[in-house]
């Protein structure tokens, strides 16, 4: 059971009683050792449950790092929780945005951490420590549920119910050869900076391997202060994102000053119907966008979508027609920020080229992961590669295109240029545990 501080606190966010400048964090000690006062111990046996309200939820290969007998020469050291493969936390916790510190390391042993937050959110890329070494760091993650003030509520797809993205609760994933978790401590956050997400399956938050989008791995770039909220699913199109409530759940907590990145065409373009196709219904719904996104403070910014993978004789082929065009024409029109993926992905995959391009999609073979049984060619879809590297080159477009979200980035962003990606061999992203089944994107493609 919740102990009393930590009930009042959660019964306190709840009610949207605890203001910022009497907002105590969550703190929980990771370990074997007692807690210190105002700390809540976990244990390899402190599972989740609906009672408790926080524990462990994948805990297998979970054991408490011991501090040596001989005392490590460095300061930090301390008892820690460790695993043999990855391992999530979750804690039941109001929407909104919360930064999250973390104290990552093993005091008997050298630890590699890769963090990730809800669906497979990236936050934390390779983080190495030696053994009795403790870094800390922070980040601000987004959580949502589909309830609209209103009393109605985002209409889910089948695929999304049970994803961490949706859920009432903050689920934090460690992951990496050898993850250590010290402390973890939990503080919301309403002044951060939000970047929503508005977008179809090469946006969205993929929950299973061997499937990424770049918007879960955007988060990885920006620090603690900025959060990415990402509402984007498969098989959505400007209108169906609408009609689904999905813009009203972003507008229903959009502050003055956070933007709202658009991405959708892939399924656009298959709408049907008179009058339908890029420069009048699709055109229009951006501008209607645009227009209740800026009449609420907030900065729109529409991004065209990405390249399929299709080749002829090794010439990339466009396949989205004038979806881009339309899109830039409204950007120029509006006086938007424009982030030109279409632009960058041709240059990604023509460097990449016809077979090395593959391995930026979901091209495995039968069995290359649990619940994968038969071949998958997805030449629209991304591997975390593939994902990752869209990540980098939308960041490149905030870099040219939104000066003051530039300043936003974190500070060991290096410049990427998709002329010259890095070779699909350079990249390692430990893979996430199974889901309970595989979720195919839904949309082009299949």
């Amino acid at each position: 059971m919740l102990p009393a501080a930590l009930r009042l606190l959660l019964g306190s966010l709840a009610l949207g009683t605890t203001a910022l400048a009497d907002n105590p964090a969550l703190r929980f000690d990771f370990g074997p050792g007692p807690a210190a006062p105002g700390w809540t111990s976990v244990s390899p046996d402190t599972l989740y449950t609906a009672t408790r309200g926080y524990g462990l939820v994948s805990a297998s290969g979970v054991t408490a790092a011991k501090i040596p007998a001989t005392p490590s020469p460095i300061e930090a050291r301390q008892d820690a929780l460790v695993g043999n493969g990855p391992f999530s936390f979750a804690i039941d916790l109001p929407e909104g945005n919360y930064d999250v510190t973390l104290r990552l390391g093993n005091p008997a042993a050298a630890a590699e951490n890769t963090v990730k937050a809800e669906t497979r959110r990236l936050m934390i890329e390779s983080l190495t420590t030696v053994a009795g070494e403790v870094q800390t760091r922070t980040f601000t993650v987004n959580i949502r549920t589909p309830a609209l003030p209103d009393g109605r509520s985002v209409s889910l797809k089948p695929r999304e119910h049970g994803v961490p993205h949706w859920d009432r609760r903050l689920t934090l994933e460690f992951n990496g050869a050898h993850p250590a978790v010290a402390s973890l401590e939990i503080q919301r956050n309403d002044a951060a900076l939000t970047i929503y997400l508005a977008g179809d399956s090469t946006v969205t938050d993929q929950p299973g391997e061997p499937w990424a989008a770049w918007g879960q791995m955007l988060p990885r770039f920006f620090p603690a202060g900025v959060a990415i909220a990402n509402h984007a699913e498969s098989g959505l199109s400007l209108a169906s994102f609408r009609k689904s409530n999905r813009l009203e759940k972003i507008l229903s907590t959009l502050k003055a000053g956070d933007y709202v990145f658009i991405q959708f065409g892939h399924n656009d373009m298959k709408e049907k119907g008179e009058g339908v196709g890029p420069f009048t219904t699709y055109a229009d719904d951006l501008r209607s966008y645009i227009r209740v996104i800026r009449a609420q403070g907030g900065e729109p910014v529409l991004v065209t979508s990405m390249y399929r993978r299709r080749f002829d004789r090794g010439i990339l082929i466009d396949t989205l027609g004038d979806y881009p065009v339309a899109v830039r024409q409204v950007a120029r029109e509006q006086h938007v920020p424009l982030i030109d993926l279409h632009e960058m992905s041709r240059r990604l995959l023509t460097a990449l080229g016809p077979e090395e391009s593959k391995l930026a999609f979901v091209h495995f073979a039968g069995g290359a992961y649990p619940g994968q049984d038969k071949d998958v060619k997805d030449d629209t879809h991304f591997s975390p590669y593939g994902a990752y590297s869209l990540a980098r080159c939308i960041v490149e477009g905030i870099r040219a295109e939104i000066p003051a979200l530039a300043l936003r980035l974190g500070p060991d962003i290096s410049s990427y240029n998709p002329d010259w990606p890095s070779p699909p061999a350079s990249f390692a992203l430990p893979p996430s545990p199974p889901a309970t089944e595989v979720r195919i994107p839904d949309g082009d493609g299949h």
